[in-house]
């Protein structure tokens, strides 16, 4: 049997569990060498691919891949480089299959959010008629928690624990001081359309342990009357509060609370920071001193308290990729099916990578309390389990045991070089 090699490659942000996903394709696929030859994986996401700047997992130990599953940041590099459409650039396009065919590659392993998936699709789309058809196998990664039919996404779980934490932690510390110091903290999480992320600093207020906490979404315009008024009641009822804010929230207008004023590399508009913007307003409205912080990176790379049912989805999508395109299929987006929020239970499936590309999927109003500063029943329960159970990487010295492969380069075999 003529055995192809697959290309993995990582996308965009990374989480803390991308490699997990990793994990899960390589070592799938090496219980499965009668069927594919090598992984090879792209030197910096796809930008590798298109340059033929390949690498070599086989060189990497079975301890080395194993130690994967618990190592944050994307171990073979990412990219945030988006291809155009066919028609605008069908020579990249090309280039990707020259490349896949050189390196006699049958196995298109892409793993990221919704721009990869377009990618992909298109990948799958262009190498049939090219006469070398490519498995294209989309891996779900993004912390925005923004793909459409999954049920959630990898990465998602543990950045959203990590604000959940970090929301309570810095509730109890405000708390502490409110008397005479710091009464309302702004905390500003990632989410540029979507609030999946700042819904989640909303856990750490329980019935057991409730906490004044309010959280402002993409998905409302931002009401500055309104928005004031309740941090008002809320010190003054409690003596202290604290805001989560994500990234994406606008005003009536649909202008960026925090619009920089240029886009990044996809045509996004650069936000500056919205923390200090919410909390400068309060400030100078209410004068409540404030402090505030943005997690930025931290909230997706903190694999140390990472969610154990996010690092699980993560392995679990990266292994069904392999299995799906070992069973002949194509065009697919691995899935999380929630068969039940208690006790939770979960299971893979999979959807046609047309009804993924480019769509979108935000936090529905039935998540979101009639107030527009808080979550419902129904967004508690669908968020508890996503960030149930601990998954401690192992520790040495105090610190975590996290890998560095050696990343060994294929020699090249194609004579004309290329610059994305």
């Amino acid at each position: 049997m003529d055995r192809k090699n697959a290309f993995y490659a990582q996308s965009g942000g990374v989480t803390a569990v991308i490699n997990a996903s990793a994990c899960g394709v390589i070592e799938t696929a090496r219980r499965h060498a009668d069927k594919i030859g090598k992984v090879y994986a792209g030197r910096n996401g796809i930008v590798g691919a298109l340059t033929e700047d390949l690498i070599d997992t086989s060189q990497e130990s079975d301890v080395a891949i194993a130690a994967l599953r618990h190592t944050p940041g994307a171990a073979f590099g990412s990219c945030r480089y988006k291809l155009k459409g066919l028609e605008e650039n069908r020579a990249e396009y090309q280039r990707l299959i020259e490349v896949f065919r050189a390196h006699h590659i049958g196995y298109f392993f892409y793993n990221g959010g919704n721009d990869s998936a377009d990618t992909c699709h298109k990948i799958s789309q262009l190498s049939r008629t090219m006469g070398f058809p490519i498995q294209a196998i989309h891996i779900p990664k993004t912390v925005d928690n923004d793909l459409p039919v999954t049920d959630c996404c990898p990465g998602f779980g543990s950045a959203a624990k990590y604000v959940a934490l970090s929301t309570l932690e810095a509730s109890l510390d405000v708390a502490s001081m409110s008397a005479t110091s710091t009464k309302v903290f702004v905390f500003e999480v990632m989410g540029r359309h979507a609030g999946w992320i700042a819904s989640a600093g909303a856990l750490a207020s329980t019935p057991e342990r409730p906490l004044p906490i309010v959280i402002l979404f993409p998905e409302i315009p931002f009401d500055q009357r309104k928005f004031l008024a309740k941090v008002k009641t809320l010190v003054e009822r409690q003596g202290h509060c604290s805001v989560v804010v994500s990234e994406g929230v606008r005003n009536p207008e649909g202008k960026f609370l925090a619009d920089a004023g240029y886009t990044d590399a996809f045509g996004h508009t650069q936000l500056g920071g919205v923390a200090p913007v919410v909390a400068r307003m309060i400030y100078n409205e209410l004068g409540f001193r404030t402090h505030w912080a943005v997690a930025d990176y931290l909230q997706r790379s903190a694999r140390h308290v990472a969610s154990r049912t996010d690092a699980d989805h993560a392995y679990a999508v990266g292994r069904a990729a392999v299995e799906l395109a070992l069973a002949g299929e194509n065009a697919l987006m691995v899935t999380i099916e929630r068969v039940s929020d208690d006790p939770y239970r979960w299971r893979v499936g999979s959807a046609p990578l047309e009804r993924i590309a480019n769509v979108e999927k935000k936090m529905p109003e039935t998540f979101i309390g009639a107030d527009g500063f808080g979550i419902t029943e129904a967004c508690r329960r669908y968020l508890s389990p996503l960030i149930g159970g601990e998954d401690y990487p192992p520790y040495a010295g105090g610190l975590p045991c996290y890998v560095r492969l050696q990343n060994r380069p294929v020699p090249k075999l194609l004579d004309t070089p290329f610059h994305p």
